[in-house]
This record gives C-alpha cells, sequence and structure tokens, in this order.
C-alpha cells in the first residue's frame, strides 16, 4: 500500500495521563475514573491549546477545554491489552509485548522477611521502613534515623517495586547504587520478582527539608522478549530515549539514552534533539505527572504540570519537519481524584501529527497499546520480532 512514511518519529509518554476508565476497569478496583476529565474539573482555569489542537478534547471530556471541529492530526483512543496498570508493562506493551502474568507487589505487606534479612545480610546495612509509602512521607518519618546510623530505608507502593533511599552526603551515591543492585539479584527469585528497584537518593539534615535529587536510577528486569526497540537498533535506526525509558526497558533496544531532571527538562531535551540530524525513534517519557501530581493525589499539581507541558509542545511542535511524526500518548492511567495512592485502569490517548498532514482523522478505539510500536515498524520496514502484537495504524494517519 502507498502511504506517507517518516525519517523521524518522536513518541511522548505523558506518564498516567488516562482518559477513561476502561471496560475491566472495575476487577482493578476503579470506579469511573478519569484522569484527565477529574484534573479539568479539579481548577478554575485550565489552557492546553495545543493538546486541544491535536484532538484532546475530542477524545475526553473537559470542563474548560473543548473539541475542535478540525483537529490538526489523527487520534485515537488506546485499550490495554495486557494484564496490569504499570509503567513497565504499559510501555513493554506500546512496544509489541503482551504481559499476561501480573508483577508481584507488596503494598499491604511490605516485603517478607526472608528477603529483607538476606538484603541486610549482604548490604552490611539494617533495614528500616519495609512499608508502602510515598517517597517524601518515608523520609520525613525515617531520613534522620538513616543519617545517624547508617540503617537503610527500604519501601514499595502501589507498584512493582522496591525503593531504596539513601542520604547523597552520608550514605553516598555508589554505596546506594551498590545495594540496589543486590537488591535487583535478590528480586529475580520468583516469589520476590519485582519489576523495578529503585534508588531514591536525598539531601537535606533535618525533617522538613529533605528534598530527592534527580540521581534516581532504575533497576528494571529486562523485557522477557525482544521488542520493536531491539528490531530498530538492530537495522541500524536510532534510538534515542528521554527520561526513564532506558530504564524501563533496562538499556535493551536502545543506542541513546538521556536522563532527565523533570518533566519540563525532559521536553527540553526532546526539543533539542529534534534540532539535530537523525533517522529513527526518539521515545520520552515524562514522569512528574505520574510520581509528584497521580500518586499524591494532587489534580492542581497535575493540571500546572500539563499546561507547563503544553508550552514545551507548542515549541517542539515548531522543530518538527515536514517528514517528521509526533506521537503523543500515556502508559496507563493514574487519578489524581480517586481513592489511595494507586494507578487507575484507563485508556489512553493516542494523538498523532505530522507538518505534512492536511486533513484530521479520527481513529476508531483500539483494543492494544501496541499499535504504537507496530506503527513505528511499519515506517521503518522493520520486521516486528516474532511473538509481539498490534498491528499498524500508518495507513490511517
Amino acid at each position: 500500500m502507498n502511504y506517507k512514511k517518516y525519517k523521524r518519529i518522536f513518541t511522548v509518554v505523558i506518564d498516567s495521563l488516562g482518559i477513561g476508565a476502561l471496560p475491566d476497569s472495575e476487577i482493578y478496583g476503579d470506579l469511573n475514573v478519569n484522569t484527565l476529565a477529574h484534573i479539568s474539573q479539579s481548577v478554575d482555569q485550565f489552557e492546553i491549546p495545543n493538546l486541544q489542537k491535536l484532538g484532546l478534547a475530542n477524545l475526553c471530556s473537559m470542563k474548560q477545554v473543548l473539541p475542535v471541529e478540525k483537529p490538526m492530526g489523527s487520534y485515537a483512543k488506546l485499550a490495554e491489552t495486557s494484564i496490569g496498570k504499570d509503567t513497565m508493562t504499559g510501555h513493554w506493551e506500546m512496544m509489541g509485548l503482551h504481559i499476561t502474568q501480573p508483577f508481584q507487589t507488596f503494598t499491604d505487606t511490605g516485603f517478607p522477611k526472608e528477603l529483607i534479612d538476606e538484603l541486610e545480610k549482604r548490604t552490611g546495612h539494617k533495614v528500616i521502613g519495609n512499608k508502602s509509602s510515598s517517597g517524601t512521607t518515608i523520609l520525613d518519618e525515617y531520613a534522620e534515623e538513616e543519617i545517624a546510623t547508617g540503617n537503610m530505608i527500604v519501601y514499595t507502593s502501589a507498584d512493582s517495586v522496591l525503593q531504596i533511599c539513601g542520604n547523597e552526603e552520608t550514605f553516598g551515591l555508589d554505596e546506594l547504587y551498590r545495594c540496589c543492585e543486590i537488591a535487583r539479584e535478590l528480586t529475580m527469585k520468583e516469589e520476590w520478582r519485582v519489576g523495578r528497584i529503585i534508588a531514591r537518593p536525598y539531601l537535606g539534615k533535618k525533617k522538613g527539608e529533605f528534598t530527592r535529587t534527580s540521581n534516581r536510577h532504575d533497576y528494571a528486569l529486562k523485557p522477557y522478549g525482544k521488542t520493536v526497540l531491539d528490531a530498530l537498533k538492530a537495522e541500524k535506526y536510532d534510538v534515542i530515549s528521554v527520561g526513564k525509558i532506558s530504564d524501563i526497558f533496562c538499556d535493551e533496544g536502545i543506542t541513546e539514552s538521556n536522563r532527565s531532571k523533570s518533566s519540563v527538562h525532559g521536553m527540553e531535551q526532546t526539543i533539542e534533539i529534534a534540532k539535530r540530524d537523525f533517522t529513527g525513534l526518539c521515545f520520552t517519557n515524562l514522569v512528574d505527572f505520574d510520581a509528584l501530581w497521580g500518586h499524591r493525589r494532587n489534580p492542581v499539581g497535575y493540571a500546572n504540570e500539563l499546561e507547563s507541558f503544553d508550552e514545551k509542545l507548542g515549541i517542539l511542535l515548531e522543530n518538527l519537519n515536514e517528514d517528521d511524526l509526533l506521537i503523543i500518548t500515556a502508559d496507563h492511567g493514574n487519578d489524581p481524584t480517586y481513592k489511595g495512592s494507586d494507578h487507575t485502569r484507563e485508556y489512553v490517548p493516542f494523538l498523532a501529527y505530522s507538518p505534512s498532514m492536511t486533513e484530521a482523522n479520527p481513529i476508531e478505539t483500539q483494543e492494544t497499546f501496541a499499535v504504537i510500536g507496530a506503527t513505528i515498524a511499519d515506517n521503518f520496514d522493520v520486521q516486528k520480532p516474532e511473538g509481539t502484537i498490534g498491528h499498524s495504524l500508518l495507513p490511517l494517519l
């Protein structure tokens, strides 16, 4: 079939920007959730003109942002077919993997004594915490003790994660990373297997002053199979990651990694990459939406972050070439108005735009995030790895 193909594709994941409950959301304990709609209802003013022009309001009803008659590009809702609602499941599915076994979580119980005993023995640090908590709360509770004793703060969340805090000045970054590497090794056992070990470095000396730094590092499980990223790299295309993409895929299929200090910084990095000459994919994750606002149930902060993103999006759009394609999506929901602090099982947006597009093209709801990876593979005439799912939307753009 004859349809346009692009030299560069920019895929930007607004981490946790769900747009309405999936049909199976009740199984996950998520009733009437809608991250974007509820954010818009939580503030008096909400202006995202660039996302609006791309068709976001045509996918999700918002209080202050109206649909446009002729969006600039193509748009669709994507459903998640994998089991789960976490970061790794969402991103891995985007690139073709179908997750049928959810990652282990220890939200209600903390980590088993056997694992903690082994972690203490191997690292030489006594573990404190060992419960589900937010990153700021756990520091207020235990950081002063960690600084005074050298004990190690371990905690989890609603995600499949084991997180270790370390003060950069007293615990040390190298020691924190060493302990995380040991934790990653230990949690390869099936009964303890979590999706990610996360190093959470911080600064400060007393309660109320502790701040997490940008030296976070994720130690993720390797994808269980080859993804579209691997296929692109094997065919010598550029696969440039921004934010925590390289951590989510354990560096598999990545040719260049760029760590971000914030979501705004991640967009600034993406804009700078757009000014370069390359052929392939720039894959960006903007984590602050999820980590700072979704999990902390702060809809106003989420709304402000989206407005900041929209400003940077306007600059990115100005730097796109005629043979560029921009895809904006999300990996799950995280309704900041919902109970608890967990992700929410939701549809996510698919917004696709190129300066070469001449008319809007609504696309029917798709049953998997994997249409993104399949579209990218199709664009670069790359064979999808065996066992991956998803079909290309390129002919519909």
